[in-house]
């Protein structure tokens, strides 16, 4: 399997010019913890997560650095980090505060590097780039979900048929108002769909996907999983 066969494709994202607190807003609200930067061309320039907003100056939470003064290096070192630090902390638009050196992947490359990616980088999410557009992003949910639909042999190259139909079902599913359901709930494994669900969605919708899936040419099973829905914390 490789990237394409289990990315998400409906990628949120923030131009560099977008505004912290809109920025903040956007994390909170869709629930999630990082989004890539692009530009006007859908060209990736940088990623942002919610770790670039956790020492800002209106929360009052800058970061304390000590300066140290044994060595002249250790100024130099200091006062940069200083200074990146108050970016961080003061900066107002998103390509102030952004991470520039992003690490990326293919749509062609293979799930094992990808996991290896994520593990050795320690990171959550990786976007994916196809002739150096952004096409989608792998998290690690992704890869949990795609590790649930093989079999107990050691895995083989998802077969081209099941690539195409998760394409033609997301394809069909988008733009759908009724839809509430990530591309990362939906894999494709030996031409059986594999839909996973809340348990707080309703019957209706749940049917509604059930039969988007089984009208796509070459889908032969529809399987649900149902998770229980996150619970959050009152406060």
């Amino acid at each position: 399997m490789h990237a394409a066969d289990v990315m998400t494709t409906n990628v949120i994202t923030v131009d560099p010019d977008t505004s912290v607190q809109a920025l903040a807003t956007l994390l909170s609200e869709r629930g999630i913890s990082g989004v890539p930067v692009v530009d006007k061309d859908n060209r990736l320039i940088g990623i942002v997560t919610e770790g670039d907003l956790l020492h800002r100056a209106e929360t009052g939470t800058e970061r304390r650095t000590e300066r140290r003064r044994s060595r002249w290096l250790d100024t130099i070192g200091s006062d940069q980090e200083a200074a990146r630090d108050y970016v961080k902390a003061h900066g107002r638009i998103v390509r102030e505060i952004m991470t520039r050196d992003v690490i990326s992947v293919s749509d062609t490359t293979d799930l094992a590097d990808v996991a290896t990616l994520l593990e050795t980088k320690r990171i959550k999410r990786v976007p994916v780039l196809h002739d150096g557009k952004l096409v989608g992003i792998v998290s690690r949910a992704n890869l949990v979900r795609a590790l649930a639909m093989t079999k107990s042999e050691p895995a083989i190259a998802a077969d081209s048929d099941d690539r195409t139909i998760r394409e033609k079902l997301l394809a069909e599913l988008k733009g759908q108002e009724w839809v509430h359901m990530w591309a990362a709930d939906i894999i494709v494994r030996d031409r059986v769909v594999h839909l996973w669900f809340t348990d707080d969605r309703s019957g209706e919708e749940r049917q509604a996907l059930r039969v988007a899936a089984e009208n796509i040419p070459g889908v032969r099973q529809v399987e649900e999983h149902v998770m229980p829905a996150p619970v959050f914390p009152a406060f």
